[in-house]
């Protein structure tokens, strides 16, 4: 049942042609062109700078933005309470989602990564990678079912671009938190998407992501998993 459900769910996410261009395509495309083209200052080799930003950036749009949207409309057209109906239980149900949220991020991971191998990308770290992706999934997952299942669909569709876009730009992704003014970059460094970002840049460079990273991705996933407990509405 639990195979079944997250096949599902994370064919229905790949099908989706607006889900395919938050989740791969533009991300490939800011993969592609910051790489190739000096719009902001980075170290060289540019693709091992921009790689761990465009992985964070895959995780937030799919497992934040992604399933936000999606939940917020499978509320508004009776998909949950259907499916709570069945003989499916509630633990199934969330079960299923997080495992295909885990399965969509597998197939940008690959895709990006292939991308980043073909423009002269050199790795190291990788299964402090993968742990941090999927730690980072359940973080943001979590913050994506608060969101996607206490608010009206059109209110978590606006919602859920405009933090996209706030922390595409100042969260810590494009631009690094130490790059970021002192003041700025101290509330920045304690966001989810600069923790994950951060984590990946020194796993992928060869080093071994700090306690903070961590402590930051576990303490705002549990902290959107009690609340989302609460405040989450079938209807």
């Amino acid at each position: 049942m639990l195979w079944v459900h997250a096949r599902t769910e994370a064919t229905l996410t790949l099908r989706n042609g607006e889900q395919v261009l938050l989740t791969l395509l533009i991300p490939l495309a800011l993969l592609i062109g910051l790489t190739l083209v000096p719009v902001i200052a980075l170290p060289s080799p540019r693709v091992d700078a921009v790689t761990p930003r465009v992985l964070a950036l895959a995780v937030l749009s799919s497992a934040f933005t992604g399933q936000a949207i999606a939940l917020g409309f499978d509320r508004r057209y009776g998909v949950l309470k259907r499916l709570a109906a069945t003989a499916l239980p509630r633990w199934l149900l969330v079960l299923g989602r997080v495992v295909a949220g885990l399965v969509v991020v597998a197939v940008q991971a690959v895709v990006i990564s292939v991308v980043a191998l073909l423009l002269g990308w050199s790795p190291s770290g990788l299964l402090w990678m993968v742990a941090l992706l999927a730690l980072g999934t359940l973080c943001f997952g979590a913050l994506g079912v608060l969101l996607g299942g206490a608010l009206k669909a059109e209110v978590v569709l606006a919602l859920a671009n405009v933090v996209w876009f706030v922390l595409l730009l100042a969260g810590g992704i494009v631009v690094a938190t130490a790059d970021l003014p002192s003041g700025m970059a101290w509330v920045v460094a304690l966001l989810p998407s600069a923790a994950l970002t951060d984590g990946l840049t020194t796993a992928l460079s060869g080093g071994v992501p700090p306690l903070s990273v961590w402590v930051t991705l576990t303490a705002w996933g549990v902290g959107a998993g009690v609340l989302a407990t609460r405040t989450t509405r079938l209807t």
